[in-house]
């Protein structure tokens, strides 16, 4: 019984499996942060732009 539960503690394949988890919600997290920033600072450009538009047009 001792050599299974030894055997047991020495696998480390599930320590991969878990290390590979962590490293996609890592990059996950760090896509929807990004996707996040650029969404806002592209609605921002976008707005500026439509109220660059809109006085023009009220110009002519």
């Amino acid at each position: 019984m001792t050599k299974i539960f030894a055997r047991f503690l020495k696998d480390e394949s599930g320590a991969t499996a878990i290390e590979y988890g962590l490293i996609a919600a890592l990059i996950s997290v760090a896509l929807i942060t990004g996707a996040t920033t650029l969404g806002n600072a592209l609605n921002t450009q976008f707005s500026d732009l439509s109220t660059k538009m809109d006085t023009a047009n009220g110009k002519y």
